[in-house]
């Protein structure tokens, strides 16, 4: 039970921290804040009775004891303003609890069950969407009354098909997931299963949604106020603009406070519910800036290479950091990273560490291999060097420089200035890497053109270019072309021509050729091979193909558990691998070896 507390607590504060480091949210929650403080403390904040009717005083200025001035009615704005925030506080928390009410937990039994109560509930809302609001709400106050509840309780209800639609379509995205079928399998029940896994799936979109609903239910409670299907006797924003434009024409700066406090308000609602949903996680994320900086001394998650952590190899004659690379870092070498670290917070506060004291150079012109099993740390050792971890991740390291310039500490801005110019990447899987929204010509040509500075002309010029170089046949239809309209291996040749199409000095490609044939595999790696020795780019290529890595590859770097147990040229290590782990690797993988046995635990580390 402590350990669950121990893990919501840590949770809560990273969620909270998340939320603080967004300056936009921060700023339009103090605004959202005072809105609701002033609306609740208005019987001690207001100067005069809201209702008060001094004729005498209609259309006075501001002054000391009417802040803002006095109405058409000489009541006081200020006071009306105070009074009015309430009612449009109560309208929007009654429409936004009706609409979530009405809406999640049918949307979360439609989305998981499916089957009949899916179509009945579909055409339940569907029916809803169809009814012509404004008609019904007339209706509704001619029979109840100008009443608050039963008003915005009928919007409510109006509203929740956005609600139920959003919940259910998030739902079925992700029912068919593994961990879902892992929950069944464990036994647990479906109303905990939809509890506990699905709701935390909906619950950043529908907390945006329902912000967006807060402020509509502000902005219709006030519009009915304006044309007058409110009760007269009520301090509105509403109320207060319909007074300000019947005396617009004598004062038209009473239209100034109402309209602000309206606009000011939903602003910051949709603002407030946007952040929030980007600090659960579960809503539109940017990225954030990394920290990455000197490993510190007394961090027992970073070690260093020495005689007392080598990686564990039988060979005696390998010994400390030889183990790892038999080859210093020339000063020149185009990348240099040393004793690279990347951690992970974990919901009860430690840290989890998944790459540590990794020491690679790569020079120009030359291809390094990163080479291991899935798991061992080598694509979050590239997007460590690119920049591109998560936002909680935690990266550390005594050296990371890109051509002479040090990557340590650089600002997000920065880091995006070199991505594409001074290095470049090549993702796995093409089709999930191009944006089936825009033509190719569209993602080849507007890098392009923010990065160098090039007229559309100019761009679509080099990219026709480009993709000629890279062997697509027809390039003017492909730049045309959606990727929907594109092979597997057209893609990736059109992701190939963009990560070159700035001039990148080193080029990153990650499983360039999964999901691919045979054959077409071999020639994006010649393509690949080609493109490096024109441009004089140095090249990491990322893959668990020890054949591949034979072909192309000058040196090779092995990669177990986050560390990197052997770095040697590719004849020498495939001649005379030291490390244990690397003669599993090729017994695995060539002809004529003996059977693999089972693998070996690597030795615990001490700090």
């Amino acid at each position: 039970m402590s350990a669950d507390v121990t893990a919501g607590a840590g949770l809560t504060f990273r969620r909270a921290r998340a939320f603080l480091s967004n300056p936009m949210g921060v700023v339009a929650g103090g605004v959202l804040l005072s809105i609701v403080v002033a609306s609740v403390l208005a019987p001690l904040l207001a100067p005069q009775d809201p209702n008060l009717v001094v004729l005498a005083e209609a259309l006075r200025p501001p002054s000391g004891d009417h802040p803002l001035g006095t109405d058409g009615n000489g009541r006081d704005i200020l006071s009306r303003l105070l009074y009015g925030g309430r009612v449009s506080l109560q309208a929007g928390t009654i429409m936004v609890v009706t609409a979530l009410l009405c809406g999640v937990p049918a949307g979360l039994l439609a989305g998981y069950h499916a089957k009949w109560f899916d179509g009945l509930s579909s055409w339940v809302f569907n029916m809803l969407m169809s009814l012509p609001e404004i008609l019904i709400i007339i209706v509704v106050i001619a029979s109840l009354g100008s009443g608050l509840a039963p008003t915005m309780i009928t919007l409510g209800v109006l509203a929740s098909p956005d609600i139920f639609r959003l919940t259910r379509a998030a739902v079925i995205a992700v029912r068919e997931e593994l961990y879902f079928d892992a929950a069944r399998v464990a036994g647990l029940s479906d109303l905990r299963i939809i509890f506990r896994h699905v709701l935390s799936v909906v619950l950043g979109p529908v907390l945006v949604r329902s912000s967006f609903i807060f402020g509509m239910a502000i902005i219709v409670q006030s519009g009915l106020e304006f044309l007058g299907f409110g009760d007269p006797e009520r301090p509105s924003w509403g109320g207060e603009l319909s007074n300000a434009f019947q005396n617009f024409h004598r004062a038209p700066e009473l239209v100034v406070a109402p309209g602000v406090a309206i606009g000011l308000t939903v602003m910051a609602l949709v603002l407030v519910g946007a952040a929030l949903a980007d600090s659960l996680g579960t809503g539109r994320r940017s990225r954030a800036r990394r920290a990455t900086l000197p490993p510190a001394k007394d961090d027992p998650t970073v070690t260093r290479s020495g005689p007392d952590d080598a990686p564990a190899t039988d060979d005696p004659t390998v010994t400390g950091a030889a183990a790892a690379s038999t080859t210093a870092a020339p000063a020149d070498a185009l990348l240099r990273v040393e004793n690279l670290a990347v951690r992970y917070a974990a919901e009860d506060g430690s840290t989890k560490t998944v790459v540590r004291d990794v020491s690679l150079h790569v020079a120009r012109g030359e291809v390094l291999g990163l080479v291991g099993e899935s798991g061992s740390g080598k694509s979050q050792t590239s997007f460590a060097i690119l920049g591109l971890l998560p936002p909680d991740a935690l990266v550390s390291a005594q050296h990371l420089s890109l051509g002479g310039r040090s990557l340590v500490g650089l600002p997000e801005r920065e880091m995006q200035k070199l991505r594409g110019q001074k290095m470049a990447y090549v993702p796995q899987e093409p089709m999930s890497n191009l944006d089936p929204s825009f033509t190719v010509g569209a993602q080849l040509t507007t890098p392009m053109r923010r990065k160098l500075r090039i007229s559309r002309k100019e761009a679509t010029d080099r990219a026709l270019r480009l993709l000629e170089r890279v062997g697509i046949p027809d390039p003017p239809r492909t730049l045309a072309a959606y990727p929907h309209q594109l092979s597997g291996g057209m893609a990736q040749r059109v992701l190939i021509a963009g990560a070159v199409s700035c001039d990148p000095e080193l080029l990153i490609a990650d499983e360039p050729t999964t999901a691919l044939d045979v054959t077409v595999q071999a020639e994006v790696l010649t393509l690949l091979r080609d493109l490096q020795r024109e441009r004089d780019m140095g090249l990491i290529l990322v893959t668990h193909n020890l054949g591949v890595v034979a072909d192309i590859c000058d040196r090779v770097a092995v990669m177990r558990d986050g560390l990197v147990v052997e770095q040697r040229p590719v004849a020498d290590l495939f001649a005379d691998p030291r490390h244990e782990y690397t003669r599993m690797l090729l017994d695995s993988t060539l002809d004529d070896a003996p059977p693999r046995g089972a693998r070996a635990a690597r030795p615990e580390v001490s700090p």
